[in-house]
C-alpha cells in the first residue's frame, strides 16, 4: 500500500447514519483521512431530527486498504455503516456497452423497409456490387476488438471470459473518442491458427480489427498473418498503440532538452509485445543506438535463449539492466514495477528522460527520483505525463476507416506520433507537458489526419 496512491480503481461510496450532533460528520472524515483515503462527493440522501443518512465517496489505494478505511469509519462512536457499494465493480454490473438501433422502429412502413421485404433490395444491391457493403451496413464504422485473453493488462493469462472487461472498456473508448461503433470478440482459444482462421471468417462484418492483450510472440505471428490474408486494417494495439503514444512523449522530451534522436542511447527494459514495437518505431524515426533488457538482462548476440524478435536487437554488449544505463539517455520501460532502482537512474547521464510505464505500478515511484532526472512520464492518471494508448488508436482507426485503407503502416504510425506530438505548443512544452491530455478533442482530429494523408501518399487509401 506505501507505493501507492489512492485513484479511482479503488472507489468506494459508504453509506452512514449520522447522529445530527455537531462535529459528527467532522469525525467520520478524520478517520478516513488518517487511514490515507481521499475524500470525495458527499452525499445527504435522507435527514430527520435525530439522524442524517449520508453518502461518502473514497478513493482506497487497493482493496485491503479500503477495507481498512471501512473499518476505521465503523470504529467511530455512534456511526452506523448501512452499506459499502465498490463503485469500480458497480459500474461493471451488467456491463459496459449495449448496443443502440440507428432509426426508429415507429410505423409497418418503417418495418417493411428496415427488415423485410425492403432489406432484400440492399441484399441484391450488395451481392451485384460488394462494395456496397460500406455504405449499405456498419461495416463502414466498425472494429472487431479481438483477443485470447492470454495477456490481460498486466495480470498474465486469465482467459476470454475475464479479458471481456476489458475489452468491452476498449469498445467505449472507441466510441467516445473516435465516434467508432466497437465490439468485443473473446476468443476461447489460443492457437495461432485458430485465431487466425476465426478472426477471418468474422471479418465481412467489420472495418477493421483491433488485436488486444495477446501474448507475445503469437501476437506478432497472429498479426503478420492477418495482415497478408485480410483488406482490411488490423492493428495491435498493445504494440503500436503503445509505440506511437512513446515515440510522440519522447521527441518533445528530447525537443525540450534540445537533443536528436540520433545522439541519444535508449535502453528499453521489456522485450515483449510493446518493447519490440517500440524499439522498431524508435530505429524508424532515427534512433541509432537502443538497448533491450528482459527478465535476463541485455539482449546480446552472445544469448542462445532469444526469439527471433528479440534477436533483432541483440548488441554486443554483455550484462544486466543495471549495467545497460550507465550513461544511457533514455530509459524505456514497459516491464515490472520496481525493477528500476534510484542507483540506476543517478547512473544515466545528467538529466536523464525516464519513462517508467508498467501499470498500475511503474518501474520506479517518480517522487523517488524527481531531483534526478529531467523528465519522468509513467502509464497512470495520477502523476503528470501519462503516456496513454487512448491518444493513438481512436485517431487511428478513425483515419484509416474514413479512407478505407486497407492496411495501417509504418508511415502511419510515424506521422501518428508527430501529430500527437505537434500538439504541446512549443510555449507549453515543460517537464510536466510533453504529451496532450488523453480528453484533448483535438487529438483524434490531428491523428486521423494524419494517417489519412499517409494512406493516400502511400496509395493504399480506396476512398
Amino acid at each position: 500500500m506505501a507505493d501507492l496512491t489512492p485513484n479511482s480503481s479503488f472507489s468506494l461510496t459508504i453509506r452512514l447514519q449520522i447522529p445530527n450532533r455537531v462535529g459528527m460528520l467532522a469525525s467520520v472524515t478524520h478517520a478516513i483521512a488518517a487511514n490515507g483515503g481521499n475524500l470525495g462527493q458527499i452525499d445527504l440522501i435522507e435527514q430527520t431530527r435525530q439522524v442524517s443518512i449520508r453518502d461518502i465517496t473514497v478513493d482506497a489505494a487497493s482493496t485491503e486498504h479500503a477495507e481498512i478505511i471501512v473499518q476505521a469509519v465503523k470504529a467511530v462512536p455512534d456511526i452506523h455503516v448501512i452499506n459499502v457499494y465498490d463503485r469500480t465493480f458497480n459500474l461493471h454490473r451488467g456491463g459496459k456497452i449495449s448496443i443502440a438501433s440507428r432509426i426508429p422502429l415507429k410505423s409497418q412502413g418503417d418495418l417493411a423497409m428496415a427488415y423485410t421485404p425492403g432489406v432484400g433490395r440492399i441484399c441484391n444491391a450488395i451481392a451485384q456490387e460488394p462494395e456496397q457493403v460500406y455504405n449499405l451496413t456498419i461495416k463502414q464504422n466498425t472494429v472487431a476488438i479481438v483477443t485470447d485473453g492470454s495477456a490481460v493488462l498486466g495480470l498474465g493469462n486469465l482467459g476470454p471470459a475475464a479479458a471481456l472487461p476489458v475489452m468491452e472498456g476498449k469498445a467505449m473508448l472507441f466510441k467516445e473518442f473516435a465516434g467508432i461503433d466497437a465490439f468485443p470478440i473473446c476468443l476461447a482459444s489460443q492457437d495461432t491458427t485458430t485465431i487466425v482462421e476465426t478472426v477471418k471468417q468474422i471479418a465481412t462484418v467489420f472495418g477493421g480489427v483491433n488485436l488486444e492483450d495477446i501474448a507475445a510472440p503469437r501476437c506478432f505471428e497472429i498479426e503478420k498473418l492477418l495482415r497478408q490474408q485480410l483488406d482490411i486494417p488490423v492493428f495491435h494495439d498493445d504494440q503500436h498503440g503503445t509505440a506511437i503514444v512513446t515515440l510522440a512523449a519522447l521527441i518533445n522530451a528530447l525537443k525540450l532538452l534540445n537533443k536528436s534522436m540520433a545522439e541519444v542511447r535508449i535502453v528499453i527494459n521489456g522485450a515483449g509485445a510493446a518493447g519490440v514495437a517500440i524499439a522498431r518505431l524508435l530505429r524508424k524515426a532515427g534512433a541509432k543506438s537502443v538497448w533491450m533488457c528482459d527478465s535476463k538482462g541485455i539482449l546480446s548476440t552472445g544469448r542462445t535463449d532469444l526469439t527471433e524478435e528479440k534477436r533483432e536487437f541483440a548488441v554486443s554488449q554483455m550484462g544486466s539492466l543495471g549495467g545497460a544505463l550507465v550513461g544511457a539517455d533514455v530509459f524505456i520501460g514497459v516491464s515490472v514495477p520496481g525493477v528500476l532502482t534510484p542507483e540506476m537512474v543517478r547512473s544515466m547521464v545528467k538529466d536523464p528522460i525516464v519513462f517508467a510505464m508498467a501499470n498500475p505500478i511503474p518501474e520506479i515511484q517518480p517522487e523517488l527520483v524527481k531531483n534526478d532526472v529531467a523528465i519522468v512520464a509513467t502509464g497512470r492518471s495520477d502523476y503528470p505525463n501519462q503516456i496513454n494508448n487512448v491518444l493513438a488508436f481512436p485517431g487511428v482507426f478513425r483515419g484509416a476507416l474514413d479512407c478505407r485503407a486497407s492496411t495501417i503502416t509504418t508511415t502511419m504510425y510515424l506521422e501518428a506520433a508527430q501529430a500527437i506530438a505537434s500538439l504541446v505548443k512549443p510555449s507549453d512544452l515543460d517537464r510536466e507537458h510533453i504529451i496532450p491530455s488523453v480528453f484533448d478533442e483535438r487529438v483524434v482530429t490531428a491523428v486521423a489526419g494524419a494517417v489519412q494523408r499517409a494512406a493516400r501518399q502511400e496509395g493504399i487509401a480506396r476512398s
